[in-house]
């Protein structure tokens, strides 16, 4: 079967349908008065024959009308800007045409009849409004029907018109008009209109009857043009006759009708509806109600992925019938009743299981098997969901997310997160409107009342509703969150994409940018950044240099009252790193110096590798600050290379690496015919994900108690192989996404589901954090990114490094002057004296003999036996026995803990002996372990 491109349109598109059978309602008399009779934009456009745009007026009373103080105004589809107008002039006999004649387009062959008035507005020639105005004054009102506007004679909205009586009429284009049909006026375009040729300063075409329908419908119903399967057993065959009643209309996009058999059989698994598509150019005159018979060619029409060709497509089909022949029989009938979709009657299984992995191999639908199955075997049907929860905002591309199991993987805020690749939520239903507009509301809104239309297929969400009615949208209230400022002691480091960031944005998204760097991270010390753009954007030049984009974003944050930041980051090869053509994303890193200062280390460039050794101090040292990680790595390319940093903070090394993994382009379709979907993109990120593992190997080898902050979007869920091979299943890297309770582990909503792309990823060492993903944009309509950020607030490990280890017997005096003495494990006999400056640290060792410390730059015992006596002073530094994450020792003899600055904490303990403490600055405390002690607790100790 080929791909569709275009639908071509067959010559005899002649409408008049059903069968004879089917009732004829009588026809009302027509409106009295002015009207707004035919709106054609289309003029001069790409395939019109007509060279101007027109307005025409009919005179429906019995009386002369004189068109003084009259005008006829134009707006365009939204419902900003401001309207435009051309007075009227002349009187206009009962009966009569009046044309208005408007701007001429650069195409078409055929002028205007004379018109009666002339004006200059282009129209557009599929959607916008024209009011028919006594008065000559520019309308103000930008509300849907333009309420309270008394100088408003008549109103006319047309394809997806914000400003409107009831629904906007669909159909126009170059080579179709929107016409008021003779029935009277209901104050509904889409009743009171139809689209067909241009008739100016003539009878509208919709007034012309056409063929009649035959005495007996086609042999085949719609049920046997769907069949019981995946695809139409008609599939490729021309059908006759086939009988049906309009439920839909749809002027744009997949342009056409739907058509379904009031009467249905007893099979669960055929549909009683079709879609009959007409392409761009089909005469669309049908409505809603109209009993018809129609004849085309039937086809399963295959939706195209991005990067994938026909016929191997990872999409479902929907039955169509194609180049149709219409023929209306009658009109006004009632539309079947649409089935009401409550949360009991989904199936709790997303896809069904093939043998091949094609789903379309599973001969029989079974609505009862799966959603899939379910949704198929109601294709073009009308259903209906009551008080649906929004799961997706509304977006610009007509597009909004419900759910019918509004109990389904719910996350606090409203949404529906996807936990597995075997857990997609099954409630999940995409609602793309007909007339092509969508109320642009949050997550958590709900739509009051009935959302119905027709089953349809999207490659954006699967399964959905082409709807026809949408709930009353009741907003959510949703707010946009803000994290705890860290404390001093805290580190924070966030991660941020700012969606193709460049100086050709406007202000108001560095501006907005900003505001969520300082209100709603609460300027965080370090901000890994991804997709900054060159310094032109997208133009695609040779330009690679991203200093203006990074400095404009830098003075927005200062203008928005927060740090000074400074940035770091190394330009891509031109071309090299994927991403919007032109554009050379990158990741790049800000900081506040201060708070936290990078050590810059030369060597760095598009090219080159950093590699790692030991400092003198014993921690990682990069060779170069900032470096790239393995860039010439077949794992990245057309991707972005990771960025390591060398950060000091309160003293403390701690290496950022700022990411930006290959997105899932390529992916087969989540919502398709392939079933479990092939995840080619995959391979590629887990290729790097092994590339970085090695890497942060390569630093913990070096240092294993390495402070490392791995951060960025990684563009993969939580549970992917990916995030595995990375993390070494959670050995070397703890993602913190999974610190969460699993209804909030997401940073991005994408086709209605709540997920995760964006992750902050950190080495073992850094045990104590505070962690938020910060909703800000991807819950909410109107968004500065699509991407959350999310901050981690870290307190590093001071703890000193070893450059003394004992963890053998030491027999004999032992008198620590300078640097770090450690015992693991091992036994000091004999007395311990700590110098001023020097530190000590136990673990697991065993002390027999006095312990004397004065003026230590740290003094920590945990785990450990000591029997002597213990007395610490003037410590600057922390003093630890036991307590937090020190483990508790056993104490045989006296204790004093005096003077020490640096807190003490002594928690857990065992002691046998006295327990005094005084003047320490602050307060000695336990640590949340109470100690047990058979002696005397004295002074600042007591109720240890």
């Amino acid at each position: 079967m080929p791909l569709r491109k275009i639908h071509a349109v067959g010559a005899a598109a002649a409408f008049a349908l059903l069968a004879a059978a089917l009732p004829t309602p009588a026809s009302a008399a027509p409106s009295g008065g002015l009207v707004i009779n035919e709106v054609f934009g289309g003029g001069g456009n790409s395939g019109a024959t007509l060279t101007h745009d027109f307005i025409e007026l009919a005179n429906r009373s019995t009386a002369p009308i004189d068109l003084s103080g009259w005008s006829v105004q134009y707006h365009s589809r939204s419902g900003t800007g401001s309207w435009q107008l051309t007075q009227l002039t002349g009187t206009l006999a009962p009966g009569a045409y009046y044309l208005v004649q408007e701007a001429k387009g650069t195409g078409g062959t055929q002028p205007l009849p004379t018109p009666d008035a002339t004006g200059t507005i282009p129209m557009s020639g599929t959607d916008g409004t024209v009011a028919l105005v006594h008065g000559t004054t520019a309308l103000t009102c930008t509300d849907a029907t333009c309420g309270g506007e008394a100088s408003i004679v008549d109103l006319l909205g047309y394809g997806t018109a914000t400003i409107r009586e009831g629904q906007p009429i669909p159909g126009a284009s170059s080579t179709q008009s929107v016409q008021r049909t003779t029935a009277a006026d209901s104050d509904d375009n889409s009743a009171d209109f139809t689209a067909a040729t241009p008739t100016p300063k003539a009878s509208n075409g919709g007034d012309t009857p056409g063929p009649a329908c035959p005495a007996t419908p086609g042999a085949l119903k719609i049920r046997d043009v769907q069949g019981n399967g995946w695809i139409s057993p008609q599939n490729g065959k021309t059908v006759t006759d086939v009988p049906g009643i309009v439920t839909a209309v749809r002027g744009s996009g997949t342009r056409g009708f739907w058509i379904q058999d009031p009467a249905p059989d007893a099979d669960p698994a055929t549909s009683e509806a079709v879609l009959v598509f007409l392409g761009s150019q089909g005469d669309l005159s049908v409505k809603p109600g109209d009993a018809v018979m129609v004849s085309g060619k039937v086809s399963d029409y295959y939706p195209v992925p991005s990067g994938e060709t026909f016929p191997n497509v990872s999409s479902l089909s929907t039955t169509e019938i194609t180049n149709p022949t219409v023929k209306v029989c009658s009109s006004g009938n009632a539309l079947p009743a649409a089935e009401v979709i409550a949360p009991t009657t989904l199936p709790g299984v997303y896809a069904p299981t093939s043998p091949t992995g094609n789903v379309e191999s599973l001969v029989t639908v079974d609505p009862a098997r799966s959603v899939l199955d379910f949704w198929e075997s109601r294709e073009g049907m009308l259903v209906e969901v009551d008080d649906a929860r929004v799961i997706g905002a509304g977006n610009q591309y007509g597009e909004i997310y419900i759910t019918a199991k509004p109990g389904e993987y719910a996350t606090p805020r409203g949404g529906t997160v996807n936990l597995g690749y075997d857990k997609t939520p099954t409630g999940r239903i995409v609602v793309q409107p007909v007339s092509g507009s969508v109320p642009r509301v949050d997550v958590g809104s709900v739509l009051n009342g009935a959302t119905s239309g027709p089953v349809d297929y999207s490659l954006f969400g699967g399964y959905g509703i082409a709807a026809t009615t949408v709930g009353s949208a009741a907003p959510s209230n949703l707010v946009r969150e803000s994290a705890t400022p860290q404390a001093a002691d805290q580190l924070a480091v966030a991660t941020y994409n700012v969606e193709n960031l460049s100086p050709k944005d406007p202000a108001s998204k560095f501006t907005e940018l900003a505001a969520g760097v300082v209100e709603h991270l609460a300027s965080p010390d370090v901000v890994v950044l991804e997709e900054i753009q060159d310094n032109n954007g997208s133009t695609n030049d040779g330009v690679v240099d991203a200093s203006q984009t990074l400095d404009k974003f830098v003075a927005a944050i200062t203008a928005a009252g927060g740090p000074a930041y400074e940035w770091r980051q190394i330009n891509p090869e031109n071309g090299r790193d994927g991403g919007q053509p032109g554009g050379n994303i990158r990741v790049a890193f800000l900081f506040n110096p201060a708070r936290v200062s990078f050590v810059d280390r030369a060597g760095g460039d598009s090219t080159t590798a950093v590699s790692v050794a030991a400092d003198a101090d014993g921690t990682a040292a990069l060779s170069a600050s900032p470096g790239r990680v393995d860039p010439a790595n077949e794992a990245w390319q057309s991707s972005r290379k990771p960025l390591a940093g060398e950060f000091r903070f309160q003293g403390q090394k701690v290496i950022v690496v700022a990411n930006h993994f290959n997105s899932k382009g390529g992916d087969q379709n989540a919502d398709g015919r392939y079933q479990p979907p092939n995840r080619s993109s995959e391979i590629q990120r887990v290729k790097q994900a092994t590339v970085l593992n090695a890497f942060l190997k390569d630093v913990l080898a070096v240092d294993a108690r390495a402070n490392i902050v791995v951060a960025g979007d990684i563009n993969d869920y939580q549970y992917s192989p990916a995030l595995a091979t990375l993390t070494s299943n959670g050995e070397i890297l703890t993602d913190l996404i999974n610190t969460l309770p699993e209804n909030e582990r997401y940073s991005y909503v994408y086709n209605g589901l709540s997920q995760v792309l964006d992750h902050i990823l950190i080495s073992k060492p850094l045990s104590s954090f505070e962690y938020d993903v910060v909703h800000i944009n991807a819950e909410f309509a109107f968004q500065t990114s699509d991407h959350d950020p999310q901050v981690v607030r870290l307190r590093p490990d001071k703890t000193p490094y070893c450059t003394q280890t004992l963890t053998g017997d030491h027999v004999g005096a032992l008198k620590v002057t300078s640097g770090v003495l450690c015992i693991k494990g091992g036994r000091q006999i004999g007395a311990l004296t700590i110098a001023p400056g020097a530190a000590l640290i136990v673990d697991g060792g065993q002390l027999i003999g006095s312990v004397k410390s004065t003026g230590a730059a740290w003094f920590q015992v945990c785990g450990s036996k000591v029997t002597g006596s213990v007395s610490v002073s003037g410590s600057a530094g922390p003093v630890l026995l036991g307590g937090g994450n020190c483990a508790p020792n056993t104490i045989t003899g006296s204790v004093s803990l005096s003077g020490n600055t640096g807190g003490v904490t002594v928690g857990g303990n065992a002691f046998t002996g006295a327990l005094t403490c005084s003047g320490n600055n602050p307060p000695p405390t336990n640590g949340g372990a109470a100690n047990r002690v058979t002696g005397v607790f004295a002074g600042q100790c007591s109720g240890l």
